[in-house]
């Protein structure tokens, strides 16, 4: 008998949907995860940098008002020391203060 492979079977029945929901799914193990990108200490020395010009002098990880920043504090030309907070996982600017 010649079978039509292009046709679904007619007599086949289908899984009733509470059958499918997902445990038996295929998983990519070799695939590499998806994380946020968090920037580098170095990227959040740069962002301080082009906010307020001047000479970074220390750089460390710290939490502030529940985010996750870098400290970042800067001399300028003047001698004025600067405290700029750069949001560890968007690279925005949290706060600026002066020491």
């Amino acid at each position: 008998m010649y079978r039509n492979w292009n046709y679904p079977n007619p007599y086949s029945q289908s899984q009733p949907q509470w059958q499918n929901q997902g445990w038996n799914d295929q998983v990519n193990y070799n695939q590499e995860p998806q994380y946020h990108r968090q920037i580098t200490i170095q990227e959040a020395i740069d962002i301080a940098l082009a906010q307020v010009p001047g000479q970074a002098v220390k750089a460390e990880l710290d939490t502030k008002q529940g985010i996750r920043v870098y400290e970042v504090d800067i001399v300028t030309a003047q001698g004025v020391k600067y405290e700029v907070a750069v949001n560890m996982n968007t690279g925005e600017i949290v706060d600026i203060e002066i020491d």
